[in-house]
């Protein structure tokens, strides 16, 4: 549910809050021993949340992930902690890699489709740049890009 309301609304952050809690409440709950088996479980979602590089994010809901993390700490001790946070930092890393190595074997297998995602980038990146500039200097209008088709420039009979 926490990774699901991430990617689809971070603005709202209530779902990841009462997640958080109940994980909280049933690293408490479990103990030391009972812990073990569920700890990369519990830690995957805290992990996603420290780790976001989204602009917008809740600092309470950071500072609750950060809390529940020193929790697990104490809870089970670093050793064990420590196994297991660098187990589901491996298993995001290797993630991003294989994203990152698809992507790769996409743009070489079509490189129509590549080129195409490629311009539209740039296009967005001008966009954006334009969008930046009309909110630093509010008198400026910059120019809309109209795109000119040869189709549209031939005489058709």
């Amino acid at each position: 549910m926490a990774k699901r309301e991430a990617a689809y609304t971070p603005k709202v952050p209530l779902k990841r809050t009462c997640v958080f809690k109940f994980l909280g409440a049933i690293a408490m709950d479990l103990g030391k021993e009972r812990l073990g088996p569920y700890l990369t479980t519990i830690i995957t979602p805290l992990y996603r949340e420290l780790d976001s590089t989204y602009a917008d994010q809740n600092p309470t809901l950071k500072n609750l992930a950060q809390e529940l993390i020193e929790l697990l700490k104490k809870q089970v001790g670093l050793e064990r902690f420590s196994l297991a946070f660098s187990a589901v930092q491996k298993e995001f890393s290797q993630r991003r890699a294989a994203r990152k190595r698809h992507r790769a074997m996409q743009a070489v297998a079509n490189p129509d489709i590549a080129a195409k995602k490629k311009l539209k980038k740039h296009k967005n990146k001008i966009e954006a740049k334009k969008r930046k500039i009309e909110f630093l200097r509010p008198g400026y209008k910059a120019k809309k890009h109209r795109s000119h088709a040869l189709k549209d420039l031939a005489m058709v009979q």
